[in-house]
């Protein structure tokens, strides 16, 4: 095979792969939405009292450091989740008074972290967890492609993971619910399927409008979320992101994704190819002159 016919046939041979890997793509991508019965819980901020019981129920749970829910100066600041705090709740003063919110990873209906790994350690659960394993390489494009900010990574540990919080999978599994939901004394948050949620956040809002602003937060933001919240005052007003749009990010995403097999894998292998090619012509050469 001289060099001319190799480049044609890799060439023909990288775009076949390319189209299999878009199409594979595709149908996964249409899977994780099609009609999924998805688990998710509702946050009623308009009862959450700011005790912080979940936040220890959800270290205890996961084998996290346990935080001192009696402290108070904690709502000094606002917080972000960390990689040995999953959860946090934080309290916003507005013009309906103060406003506690819990916050955790959203657990996208399409999450983008979950189309960015490369290695497929962020995994979708049919049940709607979003979950990480233990195959991670550490890239952190998961990070990076969060709309909510909130894989976080062990950069201080010798075996680093990436730590978030993954809606109690384990518990899920058995058959309970998440621990924050189960040690939440006002009942702020509802676990459930994500249909029911929707109908019991809308119930909630028809019944009571002067209660509650007209939207559920998550119910379209980024395509939609699991997680999904219920306010009395405009969300942007309690930390939410308001300018995320209602795509989801796996749609942004798909041009540098289905880039990264050809760059990772078939690439490499093109330049073998090459210098394969031009060792032999070379070899060839020299033959041809001691002859």
């Amino acid at each position: 095979m001289d060099r001319r016919r190799f480049l044609k046939t890799l060439g023909a041979g990288i775009l076949g792969t390319a189209g299999t890997t878009l199409t594979a793509s595709r149908l996964k991508a249409e899977g994780v939405v099609g009609g999924k019965e998805f688990v998710g819980v509702l946050v009623d901020t308009t009862r959450c009292i700011g005790c912080r019981s979940c936040e220890e129920a959800c270290a205890e749970a996961h084998d996290l450091p346990v935080p001192d829910i009696s402290d108070e100066s904690v709502f000094e600041k606002r917080r972000d989740t960390s990689v040995t705090q999953w959860t946090v709740v934080n309290r916003y003063e507005t013009k309906k008074g103060e406003v506690f919110v819990k916050r955790q990873c959203m657990h996208c209906s399409q999450p983008g972290c979950v189309a960015a790994c490369l290695v497929k350690a962020m995994k979708k659960r049919k049940q709607g967890p979003v979950t990480w394993d233990e195959n991670c390489m550490g890239c952190r494009y998961c990070m990076v492609s969060c709309p909510f900010d909130i894989p976080k990574f062990e950069y201080n540990s010798w075996n680093p993971r990436i730590q978030k919080c993954n809606l109690c999978w384990e518990r899920l599994k058995q058959g309970e619910q998440p621990a924050c939901v189960e040690a939440c004394p006002q009942e702020a948050l509802v676990f459930g399927t994500r249909r029911e949620l929707v109908e019991e956040a809308k119930r909630r809002i028809y019944q009571r409008p002067e209660k509650y602003v007209h939207h559920i937060y998550g119910e379209y933001e980024v395509g939609g979320t699991e997680w999904l919240y219920l306010s009395a005052v405009p969300f942007e007003q309690i930390g939410f992101r308001t300018d995320l749009g209602t795509i989801a990010y796996p749609e942004y995403s798909t041009g540098f994704l289905y880039a990264v097999p050809i760059v990772l894998i078939l690439w490499p292998m093109f330049l073998m190819g090459v210098s394969y090619i031009t060792k032999r012509e070379e070899e060839i050469g020299r033959e041809g002159e001691t002859r």
